[in-house]
Order: structure tokens, then C-alpha cells, then sequence
């Protein structure tokens, strides 16, 4: 299997993240308008600030997955974790983790340490991921970090082990 390299995401990646997300829902038209505004700031998830990023999983010539995240000031958190998607032939391979552990390590260079992501209470797949990496319940629709970094040391403790 041809190894998969992660990496900020590129204007020229839009239209493959698209189509990971429309697999899930939507059309590829609404997610381009939706990403590219993200990117561009025109989309703007409330409280949202001005910062983000997006960054992807690449094997060979085809995106595996991404993640976004952006700086907030909602629910007194620093971050939010705006999307992650994998493609369902990659689930189960460490993609999602990795494109986490980037997006923490952005998190953690943006001093913003408080980091929440909604995540839908019937989502089991989703809370799962999310609480093994840390996460405990803010409230019925939302999870938090009160310290991204926490991830990262443990992440790097398993790797020494």
C-alpha cells in the first residue's frame, strides 16, 4: 500500500475535498462553495476568527481526507474543529489520527489550547474517535479539549514506548 503523506491543503485540492464530503452529503457545487469560502472567509461558523486551516491525507494522486479547523471564541474555547472526513476505504488506517495530531499541533502553535468540535449525539463512530483522543462532553451536541496539547504528549509518549 503506497504510503500517505499529509500536508496543508492547496486551492487545487477544493474540488477533491468536496467530493469527500458530498460521499457523505450534499452535491460537490454546494461543499467547493462552502470549503472555498471557509478558506477565503466569506464562510464564517459563528464566532469563528480569521484563522484556519485545512490539511489532508494524499496517497499517490488521490486525497484519502482532511481535516479543518479554525480559532473561536464560542463556547469560551480557543479552536474548533470546523470538518474531518476520510474516505471509507482508508477508515481504520490511522488517516483521521494523523490529520488530528496536525491540526492539534496547528492548535497548539496558535496558543489556542481550548478546542471544541459538535459532534451529533447519535454519531457513535464520531464520539468514539473523539473521546479516545481526549475529548469529554461540553454539552448534548458538543465535545471539548480543555488542552489540545495533552494529545500531543500522549501521542508522543506512545511513540517512545
Amino acid at each position: 500500500m503506497p504510503s500517505v503523506i499529509y500536508r496543508e491543503a492547496e486551492r487545487s485540492d477544493i474540488p477533491s475535498i468536496a467530493r469527500i464530503r458530498e460521499a457523505v452529503w450534499g452535491t460537490g457545487k454546494y461543499w467547493v462553495n462552502r470549503i472555498s469560502g471557509y478558506l477565503d472567509g466569506t464562510h464564517n461558523p459563528q464566532q469563528a476568527l480569521p484563522q484556519r486551516i485545512i490539511y489532508v491525507a494524499q496517497q499517490s494522486d488521490s486525497l484519502v481526507g482532511f481535516i479543518a479547523g479554525h480559532l473561536t471564541q464560542r463556547y469560551n474555547c480557543e479552536g474548533e474543529i470546523e470538518w474531518i472526513n476520510v474516505i471509507s476505504e482508508s477508515r481504520g488506517s490511522g488517516a483521521a489520527s494523523e490529520l488530528f495530531l496536525h491540526l492539534a499541533r496547528w492548535f497548539v502553535e496558535q496558543k489556542a489550547l481550548r478546542v471544541c468540535v459538535n459532534c451529533a449525539p447519535d454519531n457513535i463512530v464520531a464520539l468514539h474517535f473523539y473521546t479516545r483522543l481526549g475529548a469529554t462532553s461540553l454539552n448534548e451536541h458538543w465535545l471539548v479539549w480543555n488542552d489540545i496539547s495533552t494529545v500531543l504528549s500522549a501521542n508522543i509518549l506512545k511513540e517512545q514506548a
